[in-house]
């Protein structure tokens, strides 16, 4: 069969795939390191890393070596049954959070989910359904389903999709103690937030007000739930970005680079909410497979092995310093902001039109919040790449200022 052409791959998509994604102007075909190349033999270097999920770049051996070995074993029992690598990657994740138990599942929003139900849950079991109430934040994302959108505080993602998800949930501006202390009371359940938004732009909850939610959750007897789905699980230099942050959760979400690549989220929570949910009232068909979860004990190895958190943190250093050579140099240039291999640029003009024509220099950017670009690239770049893509962006930064 011959291979299609861009034009046939984009024809069959506009004929048949429902139009949700606007997607740019290339088809992707293979990757290697931290470079793809697309159905027409360019190159690029990647510093979207497939939305934080290629962590570990494209075709890492260890990884592929992996995938092959599992799929001539068993790829799909079903949770009616024990496989030999559940339990020791959540071991693994116990381990490396300070969490005690795990739930495995899909997605990052199907764990989101799973800590909603988790905290309606103990909210009902400690004052019944009156404690239901969520507390979120403004500019943040979780997900696309319903729980995961009704606590996502952007209008954008829910206005056509309302009415949301049943009991009041509230939003509170992003380090604002004072809001979050008139908000959060005794029949809130849960205070959920990322400890660094990303689709909101690359911007962190300060130690205070991190602590504050810390308090106000044992206060009120709500759980604080973080999600690090895209910060966490080495994405900031360390496993989890709140390990930094002085502060521990009563539940954390993961997933985005967990298993290499394939689908693999994960809940994790302190043992004393362990059984808040009884069996046969939470569950998953494919979440927590053997093939995933076999390779996602792979990437923790390969993390540790390769020394891979301590290249995250120095080469987040180093792009630290170059993006501000860039602040100082363009008036664009508003600010840059993140830790490790998650970084952005705020500009103060629509910064897709930089994305796009990265591509004619053989880059990959993303774009979110209309005027930042962000940053998310494999853990495996190095100095050589961050001076090849400040190259191309200050010839774009000087076009588009």
């Amino acid at each position: 069969m011959a291979p299609l052409t861009f034009d046939q791959i984009r024809a069959l998509e506009e004929k048949h795939v429902l139009p949700v994604y606007q997607r740019y102007p290339i088809a992707l075909e293979r990757g290697e390191g931290v470079h793809v190349f697309d159905v027409d033999g360019r190159k690029y270097l990647d510093f979207v890393g497939g939305l934080g999920v290629n962590a570990l770049g494209y075709a890492h051996p260890r990884i592929v070596k992996a995938i092959r070995e599992e799929a001539d074993k068993l790829i799909h029992t079903s949770n009616l049954y024990h496989h030999k690598y559940y339990g020791e990657l959540a071991e693994q994740l116990c381990r490396l959070s300070g969490m005690d138990r795990v739930f495995l599942s899909n997605s990052g929003t199907e764990a989101i989910e799973g800590a909603i139900k988790l905290a309606r849950a103990a909210g009902h079991k400690a004052g019944g359904e009156a404690k239901s109430g969520l507390v979120a934040l403004e500019g943040s994302y979780h997900g696309r389903t319903f729980g995961a959108m009704s606590v996502t505080g952007q209008a954008k993602y829910r206005k056509e999709f309302e009415p949301m998800l049943g009991g009041n949930v509230g939003f509170v501006q992003r380090n604002d103690s004072a809001g979050l202390r008139r908000l959060v009371n005794d029949n809130t359940c849960a205070i959920l937030m990322e400890p660094i938004q990303g689709e909101g732009g690359v911007r962190e909850c300060s130690r205070e007000f991190l602590a504050e939610a810390r308090v106000l959750a044992d206060k009120h007897g709500a759980l604080l739930v973080l999600d690090e789905i895209q910060c966490g699980l080495g994405r900031t230099g360390g496993y989890f970005a709140y390990q930094d942050m002085g502060i521990v959760p009563d539940v954390v979400c993961v997933a985005k680079p967990l298993a290499g690549g394939l689908p693999l989220g994960a809940f994790l929570t302190r043992e004393c909410f362990a059984t808040m949910i009884p069996p046969g009232k939470h569950g998953t068909t494919f979440g927590g497979g053997p093939f995933a979860c076999r390779v996602a004990l792979e990437y923790f190895a390969v993390l540790k092995e390769e020394k891979l958190l301590e290249n995250v943190r120095r080469i987040g250093a180093y792009m630290q310093q170059r993006f501000r050579g860039l602040v100082e140099e363009f008036a664009i240039v508003k600010e840059t902001r993140g830790r490790g291999c998650m970084q952005s640029l705020e500009l103060t003009v629509p910064a897709r039109p930089i994305v796009e024509k990265a591509l004619d220099h053989g880059m990959l950017f993303n774009s979110t919040q209309d005027v930042v670009l962000r940053f998310l690239p494999p853990f495996l770049i190095q100095e050589v790449h961050v001076d090849q893509t400040v190259t191309v962006l200050r010839k774009l930064l000087a076009e588009a200022g």
